[in-house]
């Protein structure tokens, strides 16, 4: 595995913790429809949170924060794919699409969670 995934990975597996202490229900990760996939669908109360996970490592964050690399047709596939989760889990619940940047630096990391990051046109 290159640094990449395995930086990738670790963010994830953080951002899970960061959930589960902030009081989110953990539904799935890295959920697959077709070729679509989301890293972390979690429930809020009644609320479906659509959570997409962008880690980088300081070098990489100097060029660009995590989250400016969910681009339009990134948010557009994620809300395919959470219309996808809903309809083959039966689901009618209103959703939220956040994204959680990790920036990792030499003394550890720094989560950034934005709550309704962007919304759907639905």
């Amino acid at each position: 595995m290159g640094d990449n995934t395995i930086i990738g990975q670790y963010g994830e597996e953080e951002s899970v913790k960061h959930l589960l202490e902030s009081g989110y229900k953990i539904l799935a990760t890295n959920w697959r429809h077709r070729q679509k996939e989301i890293d972390i669908v979690a429930q809020k109360g009644r609320l479906l949170v659509v959570v997409e996970v962008k880690t980088r490592s300081t070098r990489s964050a100097a060029v660009q924060v995590p989250y400016e690399s969910v681009n339009r047709a990134k948010q557009r596939n994620l809300v395919e794919a959470a219309q996808a989760y809903l309809e083959v889990n039966g689901l009618d619940m209103e959703v939220r699409f956040d994204i959680l940047s990790i920036t990792y630096q030499a003394q550890g990391y720094e989560i950034e969670h934005l709550e309704d990051a962007f919304g759907p046109s639905w």
